[in-house]
């Protein structure tokens, strides 16, 4: 494979054509469709599988899946906080990774975000959701008399036609509300402590709702630092010089638009042991070959969505009630898909169908995308938009959206996190790769399932810049190079929390 580095006057090529095309680009799942903006806790953002050990046993492999919603979660928003919502249903789906077929489901239901008495709330007569409940002062166990609210959540297996509770009461912890009310999350300065390197070293409140369940798997759920990172304000400030940086770009002087917020996090490991597994052809899924290196895999797909029933009524006294059957109303496999290559007219259909239809209804979006196009018309003046970027037969990045799952090779070992040596956050364009159990060598990450710290960003502009041929690789990058929470080696992976009173978005 050939690497040549973009030059800076092409860089601000690909800069200028997201600025002017106004592209939300860079935001993962953030904002990808005009109906699920409205809902924001049903929104979501991103969506991480990768293999890896079990939390508290190395020695047995597992899919993790780590799902974030709840897009710009504002650490200090007292005094409520942000919660799961009650009358929605968070699904993770294990699928065909051809057909896109959902093979099992699991569910997540969440308690009431107001509870008037026991056990979700212990003192309804107070302003204060943590710190004050039968006790005051900081709390130093999940649930214990000081955290006033407590939000649990059940666990439901759904396979075929067949439903089993596997979890229920599970305990999700409670916010970073600060040094004074939830001190174990923090440091002297009261500022959130993350990146654990083990079990042990994870804070009490993440490390005690970590949830074995009698199935095999293990739950998690609760705030998480949102663990995406890319410079969206200054794309969409008309190309703020600090995109471009030096002379490859990628002197880090980009501004993470999304530093400094939280997401709600659910997420499972499933032993792989206990998942189908199913060939397909998937692109850097055999090094040895030219790119994009399309070569045999076998694995399962993931997705999430998340669904509400389809009648509410709202009352004079009391809340809402929700009846009906349930409804999609967002979905995510791939970064970026919905929101960078689906136009506008599709993107609330897209949430509400399943991915097994993207092939029939969405599949020009990936061999036709609109992107390059925007490029060659609005920077290289081709009045066609045709040329110099290729437009069409983008079988190459079909390869990687088509059904709209991400797709696990289930075959491999567990793959490099993001803080262990060799971790590359380019996957194999930065030399991270992992052999399958035949010895092909493929990326560890995206879009080899995806993880933590993965420059989606950065990978996406590459693949648009340089296919459909990769006779070259033009390496684009957005010049924000890494989050700005270090992320956990240990599941849930996802950051700590911050905390509200230390929290800032300009530094």
């Amino acid at each position: 494979m050939r690497r040549n580095p973009l030059s800076l006057s092409l860089l601000a090529v690909f800069g200028l054509a997201l600025a002017m095309a106004e592209l939300p680009a860079q935001a993962a799942s953030h904002s990808d469709a005009p109906l699920i903006k409205q809902d924001p806790q049903a929104n979501l953002t991103d969506v991480y599988a990768f293999i890896g050990t079990k939390y508290n046993d190395p020695g047995q492999k597992v899919l993790n899946v780590i799902v974030h919603a709840r897009p710009f979660s504002e650490p200090g928003d007292g005094v409520m906080y942000d919660r799961f919502a009650d009358d929605a249903l968070y699904s993770i789906h294990i699928a065909h990774p051809v057909t896109g077929a959902s093979l099992r489901r699991y569910d997540f239901r969440f308690s009431s975000v107001n509870p008037l008495a026991g056990p979700g709330l212990k003192n309804p007569n107070t302003i204060l959701s943590y710190g004050l409940g039968t006790g005051a002062g900081a709390i130093e166990a999940v649930g214990d008399a000081q955290q006033n609210y407590s939000q649990t959540y059940s666990v439901t297996k759904v396979v075929g036609n067949t439903s089993t509770l596997i979890g229920s009461g599970l305990l999700t912890p409670p916010p970073n509300v600060g040094a004074r009310t939830t001190p174990f999350y923090n440091d002297a300065d009261g500022k959130a402590v993350s990146g654990a390197a083990s079990l042990a070293d994870l804070d009490v409140y993440t490390r005690t709702t970590l949830h074995d369940l009698g199935s095999g798997e293990v739950a998690f759920a609760g705030p998480r630092e949102d663990g995406f990172f890319a410079d969206t304000p200054g794309i969409f400030d008309l190309l703020d010089g600090r995109i471009l940086g030096a002379s490859l770009g990628q002197d880090g002087g980009g501004v993470d638009g999304f530093k400094g917020y939280n997401v709600l996090a659910y997420a499972i490991q499933i032993p792989v042991s206990d998942l189908p597994s199913f060939p397909y052809t998937a692109p850097f899924a055999d090094l040895a070959n030219p790119l994009p290196a399309l070569g045999g895999a076998n694995g399962v797909g993931v997705y999430a969505s998340v669904s509400r029933q389809s009648v509410r009524v709202l009352r004079a006294t009391g809340g809402p009630v929700s009846s009906g059957p349930w409804v999609q109303v967002n979905r995510m496999g791939n970064p970026l898909f919905n929101e960078v290559l689906v136009a506008l007219k599709d993107k609330d259909n897209y949430n509400r169908t399943a991915p097994t239809v993207d092939t029939a209804k969405f599949a020009s979006y990936a061999t036709n995308p609109e992107l390059p196009f925007l490029i060659n018309f609005v920077v290289f003046g081709d009045a066609t938009g045709q040329a110099p970027l290729a437009t069409t037969g983008r079988a190459d990045l079909a390869a990687v959206y088509l059904p709209d799952v991400l797709r696990v090779d289930t075959s491999t070992p567990a793959v490099r996190l993001a803080g262990q040596t060799g971790f590359s956050r380019f996957g194999f364009a930065g030399g991270d790769t992992v052999s399958d159990s035949a010895g092909k060598v493929k990326s560890s990450g995206w879009p080899n399932g995806r993880r933590l710290g993965d420059d989606v960003v950065d990978i996406a502009l590459t693949a648009v810049a340089s296919g459909p041929s990769y006779s070259s690789v033009l390496v684009v990058g957005d010049n924000v190079p890494a989050n700005d929470q270090l992320y956990h080696q240990v599941f849930p992976y996802s950051g700590t929390p911050h905390a509200g009173p230390t929290n800032r978005k300009d530094r």
